[in-house]
């Protein structure tokens, strides 16, 4: 039995933030903190903060905008950060909520019911709650048969949800099986911080994959798979049910640069990131692809982790040679910005029109942990 990709979802907040319209927040926040802390500043006990640049921000990342849940509080000087009020526990949560417009995006292109679905898994890069399962949340809400189950392996948790998905099929759990990555990183993204607040947006995609003998006659066969994870301090979140056994340290309070709400929040070493991550990717992408039997330039189109736009560049360089036309591995992050584990999905949701029978090609997302998963697929037509 193998498992394919049946068709995918996506769901898209209504509001965006343009670079413009966050650089115009991010320097009034500044001149507010700078007039309040203008003694510290003078005696030399605090720094001043500086301005940030829509057009820098562009250039170091590729971002031009970005979808957010919650426009108005981000914007707003006197609060920067998304306003999400709590809902009682019998209203669906807000990630179940937007993971099952995904899904139900995903099961409409192929006429599929949700009965028809055997298992959810909800792979995201930060998780509502601890438990319900999220997973089972959104399996409830569409009416879906079988069992759910939430996993998170950061920017990398769509591939390894769909590496997943594929051994649940194989190993006879599920004829069918929707992963669902919702992604509000918007809540775990400090607007306050220059280096990064441009980074992330929101979103949620879904994939249906499902057994050959009863998936659609037009679909994606799965043709190869690699999962790799090497520790690294260098993208981390700190944010955790622990936070509440150290009240000094709750994760809530802080300045800035020291432990508290910057620490539980978004942080990385940017360049650190840069320099071991692209490496290591394009090294997993040219092994796996000799260990398939496959050359690079039968790569139609490589779908990659939406990070940063010189990251893309580069890998694609490192594993196609230095000729290589850009739209090989097409951008969405100009658009979506960062969206953690759905950049990769949103790629391939949007760019995999013009394949052709026998046509291959490789969803590819890396991120915290290291991790990295590479998913090759071959398009089967009718």
């Amino acid at each position: 039995m193998k498992a394919v990709i049946s068709s995918t979802g996506l769901w898209t907040p209504t509001d965006s933030i343009s670079n413009e319209e966050l650089v115009e927040s991010f320097n009034a926040y500044v001149d507010k903190w700078n007039s309040e802390n203008a003694a510290e500043i003078e005696a030399g006990t605090k720094a001043a903060l500086t301005y940030s640049n829509a057009e820098f921000i562009e250039k170091a990342s590729g971002v031009k905008s970005r979808y957010a849940i919650s426009k108005g509080p981000i914007l707003d000087p006197n609060i920067m950060a998304p306003r999400i009020p709590a809902r009682p526990d019998n209203e669906p949560s807000i990630l179940a909520e937007i993971a099952a417009h995904a899904a139900k995006d995903a099961l409409e292109k192929v006429g599929r019911s949700p009965e028809d679905v055997g298992a959810v898994i909800v792979a995201c890069s930060n998780l509502q709650r601890g438990y319900p399962a999220v997973a089972v949340e959104v399996q409830d809400i569409l009416g879906t048969s079988g069992f759910a189950f939430d996993m998170n392996v950061a920017c990398s948790s769509a591939t390894f949800g769909l590496e997943t998905a594929r051994g649940l099929i194989v190993g006879g759990q599920a004829k069918s099986v929707l992963v669902v990555n919702p992604e509000i990183c918007t809540a775990h993204l400090n607007f306050k911080d220059r280096d990064a607040h441009f980074i992330f947006g929101d979103v949620a995609t879904a994939i249906l994959v499902e057994a050959d003998d009863v998936a659609p006659a037009e679909h994606w066969e799965i043709i190869g798979s690699k999962l790799v994870t090497q520790f690294s301090n260098n993208i981390r979140n700190n944010f955790g049910f622990l936070n509440h056994c150290a009240p000094e340290d709750d994760g809530m309070t802080g300045e800035r640069g020291k432990k508290g709400l910057t620490d539980k929040l978004f942080v990385q070493n940017g360049r650190s990131v840069f320099k071991e991550v692209v490496p290591m990717v394009a090294k997993m992408i040219s092994t796996e692809c000799e260990a398939n039997g496959l050359d690079p330039h039968e790569l139609k189109r490589m779908w990659l982790h939406q990070a940063n736009l010189s990251m893309n560049h580069l890998i694609a360089k490192k594993v196609l040679g230095k000729d290589v036309e850009l739209e090989k591995a097409p951008v969405v992050l100009d658009e979506y910005a960062n969206t953690s584990s759905a950049g990769s999905i949103i790629a391939f949701h949007k760019y995999n029109d013009d394949f052709n029978d026998g046509d291959k090609g490789l969803i590819c997302s890396f991120g915290a942990g290291y991790s990295a998963g590479a998913i090759f697929v071959r398009k089967v037509a009718a």
